[in-house]
């Protein structure tokens, strides 16, 4: 049976004596911790959110079944090799002898939790990632040059507007320590309850012969720790690599092979049919049938019926670099960018995920095709180097060279990579306290080329008053800068301005694909954050066929009286599931702490210029993984460990991570609390 204990800030830490106790133990206390988020994820995985949240969920019900993500889960698990699906299983066990409908969302929709099937956990995990990758790039790549033509190259920001994580890691000669050191940050949209949950799985087993103690995030209802994590010996962190593993195809109706009804349960109202149909290159997730067409997408998971968990269990009992990197050769996707080190001093660096070889008009766009196969040739032989002990590597996800041309097509900017090379170069003493000072940089490069611009404008007498204040600016996105709010006011104004233009005139209806593709397709969104690209570009161009020095220059005087400071704008706004449900869900709030930071800097703190000031997105969760020792590490998670807002857990990370700090990593069996409950063997009811 596994016993539970906590630290100081409520962290579960799940010891047992096999492996299956543990996943048991673990399932449990995520159950216990986060019934309501994970009903909310197990719906959104089956396509059964609108159910208790109302007709906003709708289209993403629609997406989920004719996307098939829980058949993909079922053929998944059912291919995992024996061990791994008894995990799962296992984990499973757990999450239903933990789960409760104590929770206030579960009190306020008066529901109890839906017992979980040995495959959700995987149908969880796909659901998260359906919309990571290149699916939305590509809907709008092919957008943007029908209306823009060539033009659209201005847009091309090099980032996708999800993607997003820092990691770095330095070898023993450049610690103080002597042995290498990993730091880094995920960067998703926030969420309330978190994306990420801090665990710590410990099994020791009676002839010692499968003992490990892991410490690490891991998604709540998945077991293990997929992406982050200090086993003693080793430590791992990943990006995501920005890889093209999505393709969409214009189909014809006629091509279907596959076809059938479901019916989506809405809140307050009839049930709604929805047709599913698939094509010999993958499912239809857009369906005209008074048209004759559809948009079909394929991806590796759903073509292998292969979502990687054959990994978990191997990372978890990983003691080299070399164990997790041949625990992450079964890795599927998303794909990641993957920093290893160990005791050792072995530093290394690998892509992991599956990723096809196909023709590079599919990797560009919406494509016509009558290759049953989509074209796909096979999957690419993904590179991996290690790292000298004097070296460093870091991975924010930007096009690293050659070795990125086979693997995707749009990545992040370079500035938060190149911040990070800057801030590691030339030292040969870095200490975790280092690292944590690293995560806390504002310096934003992304504005150095507009602020050089702004120099030269002649605005009226109020814009000069701001453009003395960008241009006296240190460049550091503080919460307490005016130079800081100034450059972002006008940024936003002028955002405002280049979109009202009449050539984005036919690019300002978002709902072409619906509501949940909405964001990917938002013009505002798309030229807030190209700003760079098209300033550059005004030098010796018009893009767009726009004056865009003269719009700047009046964007200067349309940011007189802007907010005082940064922080009066930029504060923190997670979103919860209650955000998109009918408008009588209200949900727990979290306070609107002001924060440093923006998309650009190493301290992510996204907002959308001309849309939001507000962190919508930025780290969720930060952490600091020393090789000498774990109790030398640091971590932190945008809220708490908790997800009931009733819990002295669930906030009680919020100033730290806000702050830019981290909280210990506690492994001393004597500063912990055991607590009381547990499944028992074998799963069953709760024991006290």
């Amino acid at each position: 049976m596994a016993r539970l204990y906590r630290d100081a800030y409520g962290v579960p830490h799940v010891r047992a004596t096999s492996v299956l106790d543990l996943a048991r133990g673990q399932g449990f206390v995520t159950a216990q911790d986060r019934a309501w988020q994970l009903e909310h994820l197990r719906r959104r995985a089956t396509g059964s959110a609108a159910e208790v949240l109302g007709r906003r969920l709708l289209d993403w019900d629609v997406l989920v079944r004719r996307t098939r993500i829980a058949d993909t889960a079922r053929r998944a698990f059912a291919t995992l090799g024996a061990e791994s699906q008894s995990f799962v299983s296992a984990y499973v066990d757990g999450v239903n002898a933990g789960l409760h409908a104590d929770a206030p969302e579960l009190q306020r929709l008066g529901i109890e939790p839906a017992p979980w099937e040995p495959w959700t956990p995987l149908a969880v995990f796909h659901a998260q990632h359906l919309l990571f990758a290149a699916l939305p790039d590509k809907l709008w790549q092919h957008r943007a040059r029908s209306v823009l033509g060539d033009h659209a190259r201005f847009l091309a920001r090099d980032g996708a507007v999800t993607a997003g994580s820092n990691a770095w890691a330095v070898g023993g000669a450049r610690a103080a320590s002597g042995l290498p050191l990993v730091g880094g940050d995920p960067h998703r949209v926030i969420e309330s309850p978190g994306v990420y949950a801090q665990v710590r799985l410990v099994c020791e087993s009676p002839d010692g012969g499968d003992d490990f103690d892991v410490v690490g995030f891991t998604f709540p209802g998945v077991p293990g720790v997929q992406h982050f994590a200090h086993a003693g010996d080793v430590a791992w962190a990943i990006t995501n690599a920005c890889a093209d593993y999505q393709d969409v195809f214009d189909e014809s109706l006629d091509d279907v092979v596959e076809s059938g009804e479901e019916l989506v349960q809405v809140r307050g109202e009839d049930p709604v049919p929805v047709e599913v149909a698939s094509t010999p290159r993958g499912p239809l997730f857009e369906i005209d049938r008074a048209g004759g067409r559809g948009l079909a997408v394929r991806d590796a998971a759903t073509v292998l019926g292969d979502l990687g968990f054959d990994a978990l269990l191997p990372l978890l009992r990983a003691r080299t670099v070399d164990d997790v990197d041949a625990a992450l050769d079964a890795w599927v996707e998303p794909g990641n960018n993957v920093v290893i080190a160990d005791r050792d001093g072995t530093v290394r660096f690998r892509y992991a995920g599956r990723v096809p070889v196909h023709p590079d008009a599919q990797r560009h766009g919406i494509v016509a095709s009558d290759d049953p196969d989509g074209g796909w040739t096979g999957w690419l032989d993904l590179p991996r180097h290690d790292v000298p002990p004097e070296g460093q590597v870091v991975t924010a996800n930007e096009r690293r060279g050659a070795e990125s041309a086979p693997i995707g097509n749009t990545f992040a900017p370079q500035h938060r990579a190149q911040r990070l090379h800057t801030l590691l170069r030339g030292r040969d003493d870095l200490t975790p306290a280092d690292f944590e000072r690293f995560h806390d940089d504002t310096v934003n490069t992304a504005a150095l080329g507009p602020v050089r611009l702004v120099r030269d404008l002649r605005p009226g007498p109020g814009g000069a008053q701001v453009q003395d204040l960008i241009v006296s600016w240190d460049g550091r996105m503080d919460a307490d800068s005016a130079g800081a709010a100034a450059y972002a006011a006008w940024r936003t104004a002028l955002t405002r301005r280049l979109v009202a233009e009449p050539a984005f005139a036919d690019l300002r209806d978002n709902g072409v694909h619906g509501p949940v593709f909405a964001p990917y397709l938002d013009i505002t969104a798309w030229v807030g954050l190209a700003l760079e690209t098209i300033l550059a570009a005004s030098a010796a161009a018009r893009p767009f066929g726009i004056d865009v020095r003269r719009l700047a220059t009046l964007a200067l005087d349309d940011a007189v009286g802007h907010p005082a400071t940064w922080g009066d704008t930029h504060v923190l706004g997670p979103t919860h599931g209650f955000d998109l449900g009918d408008d009588d869900l209200v949900a727990p709030p979290v306070p609107a702490v002001p924060v440093s930071g923006d998309i650009d800097c190493v301290r992510c703190t996204g907002s959308l210029p001309a849309i939001t000031d507000e962190c919508y997105r930025g780290s969720v969760a930060r952490y600091v993984w020393d090789l000498s020792g774990v109790g030398a590490s640091g971590w932190v998670v945008p809220m708490g460990a908790s997800g009931d807002p009733r819990s002295p857990h669930h906030l009680d990370q919020l100033d730290a991570w806000a702050e830019g700090r981290l909280v210990p990593v506690v492994t001393d069996w004597d500063e912990l609390t055991e607590v009381s409950g547990a499944p028992p063997p074998g799963g069953g009811p709760v024991v006290a």
